[in-house]
């Protein structure tokens, strides 16, 4: 069966990683250790999936720019006192690898750092299915459309053979921006009312029904 979508495209953390919760409570950790006044759970997942600039100017509004590294600095003694310990979500594992054994190049496109990344997919034992990959160190910050565009270009497809899959607003409006269909999963950082705002193809609200919508439809 010719595939509709030749090229899929995942978001990381929150979406493959069952790490929102983490980088949320990373995010308020290292506020609190700079006498800054952490941001609510709600608005620290919020900002999950942005490049740091962003994420910080919307979660800390009030901090000068000039704090920005100190909090970064904070963040990643917190996220990698807890970062080997973090796990896939139950069944990511398998689909990726349903979805390569079925030919489709795979991709993804995160607020994670290159180095980061590499970490990751090297910690959950994925790395070898992706074809490529972006980072927030590289492209401007979702959701702005590059990370999809670089992608699609270096892997020879069109937006209309991409798709998206992310747990946040900022995936599926780079997928809005970039011209590519997105799926949304709610078991993330962003809940369901949000992400229906982004109007994807369709919303998830657990991995074993991507699993199935993929399989039936990708």
């Amino acid at each position: 069966m010719e595939q509709k979508y030749p090229l899929i495209v995942f978001d990381w953390d929150g979406t493959l990683m069952d790490s929102a919760g983490t980088i949320a409570a990373c995010i308020q950790a290292a506020c609190v250790d700079l006498g800054i006044d952490p941001p609510d759970e709600r608005t620290a997942r919020h900002v999950i999936g942005l490049g740091l600039h962003d994420a910080l100017s919307a979660a800390v509004p009030g901090v000068p720019e000039s704090q920005y590294q100190l909090i970064a600095e904070r963040y990643r003694y917190h996220y990698l006192a807890q970062d080997n310990g973090l796990l896939l979500f139950p069944g990511a594992y398998e689909m990726v690898v349903e979805l390569s054994e079925a030919r489709h190049f795979l991709g993804v496109a995160t607020g994670k750092s290159r180095h980061g990344l590499k970490r990751s997919l090297g910690v959950s034992g994925l790395e070898s299915f992706f074809h490529a990959t972006r980072c927030a160190d590289e492209c401007p910050s979702k959701p702005a459309p590059n990370m999809l565009l670089e992608l699609m270009d270096e892997l020879g497809v069109t937006p209309e053979q991409t798709l998206m899959i992310g747990d946040t607003t900022h995936d599926l409006l780079m997928a809005k921006n970039a011209g590519v269909a997105s799926l949304g999963v709610s078991y993330g950082a962003h809940p369901r009312d949000v992400l229906e705002e982004a109007q994807p193809l369709a919303l998830f609200e657990e991995l074993h029904q991507l699993k199935a919508w993929l399989k039936q439809n990708g």
